[in-house]
């Protein structure tokens, strides 16, 4: 990701702390060198949630920045599981996305209790509600979690008639809506090329969304991206990746009309006549994604499942898993064998159907 791109996710990050209260500011800036821009956001997203449960309570003062670090020292055990129930039964959060929103607060409160100090050297608080609350334990085994995926991904021939759609077909679907038409015909190169490029290499959403020009490497077929930790990889893609990448790129300047200094690879259309070009974010990249996963007549398909649908077929393939943790940026080859049992019971079903 270039430094233009990481400046504004920073200033994004910026601006939510300025909604919060000064000592979340400055637990955020003292993160700002060990964790992404990206994770950041999500934490102040996070922390915005919880403060202003606590006003909607009446826990705390009416507005959110003036919550003093005396109110977070009081909570009780109790408050804090109403407001995991306010996540999980108001918000519809599920286990996953709450243990994640509660390790959030736990690293702000482990902060405010252990790391920063007042001017006479004391703990901002004394005492650490957070270090009380247990995660949601969440104990699947990895058939499980493969079993959960499964109906999830694209198969063989899917990959194709998926991509065929996106390039052609939806337009001849909704031949009928000018508008939708028109749009689809702009954008349909780049939308392949996205959707190629993912189901042929396994990228992150993050990942795909960050590319630019000169991070492509059309001879050897690799891309440089940066994953997670910050950590620069270069990552293969797909022959057919490469052949709609090469598409994009004949009509990348002419039709979205980029400045000079704008390299980011995938461009956001133009809204309006004097429209400046952008790049394309990465929930716009999802909400392409979910608005042709739904056309196709598969709502459930993300951009995360299309990364499962390479990985799937990958180790179909090739049986690799060393190298395929490697091509997904895995940190854990546990995280990769989720893959072998996906693989195993289509092993399952094509040595069945050999009685047949």
């Amino acid at each position: 990701m270039d430094k233009n791109m990481k400046l504004h996710y920073m200033k994004r990050v910026d601006d939510k702390c300025a909604e919060l209260p000064w000592y979340v500011t400055e637990y955020v800036d003292s993160r700002k060198r060990k964790l992404s821009h990206t994770t950041l956001l999500n934490y102040c997203h996070d922390y915005l949630i919880f403060f202003d449960w606590l006003v909607a309570e009446k826990l705390a003062a009416d507005d959110r920045k003036d919550i003093e670090l005396t109110v977070l020292e009081s909570l009780t055990v109790r408050e804090i599981e109403n407001f995991l129930s306010f996540l999980e039964y108001q918000l519809g959060n599920n286990k996953y996305t709450i243990n994640r929103k509660l390790s959030a607060l736990k690293s702000l409160f482990d902060y405010l209790q252990n790391k920063a100090e007042t001017s006479d050297l004391k703990p901002y608080i004394q005492r650490n509600v957070m270090a009380k609350i247990d995660f949601n334990s969440i104990k699947e085994s990895q058939e499980t979690v493969a079993n959960r995926i499964e109906g999830k991904i694209l198969r063989e021939d899917d990959f194709e008639k998926f991509r065929q759609f996106v390039a052609h077909d939806f337009g001849e679907l909704n031949r009928t809506n000018k508008r939708m038409v028109r749009f689809h015909e702009f954008n349909r190169e780049r939308d392949t090329a996205i959707v190629s490029l993912i189901l042929g290499s396994g990228l992150r959403l993050s990942e795909v969304a960050g590319i630019n020009i000169e991070d492509l490497d059309m001879n050897k077929g690799q891309v440089r991206v940066l994953r997670k930790g910050n950590k620069e990889q270069y990552v293969y893609f797909s022959h057919q990746a490469l052949l709609d990448l090469e598409s994009y790129l004949k009509i990348r300047e002419t039709r979205y009309v980029p400045e000079k200094s704008e390299n980011y690879l995938f461009i956001a259309a133009p809204i309006g006549r004097k429209g400046k070009s952008r790049r394309l974010t990465p929930r716009s990249i999802e909400k392409l994604i979910e608005k042709y996963a739904a056309a196709f007549g598969k709502p459930a398909l993300t951009v995360h499942s299309l990364r499962h649908s390479f990985a799937t077929r990958y180790h179909l393939e090739n049986n690799d898993v060393p190298r395929l943790k490697n091509q997904l940026g895995h940190s854990s080859i546990q995280t990769t064998m989720i893959y072998t049992h996906l693989t195993d019971e289509e092993m399952r079903k094509a040595v069945n159907n050999m009685d047949k």
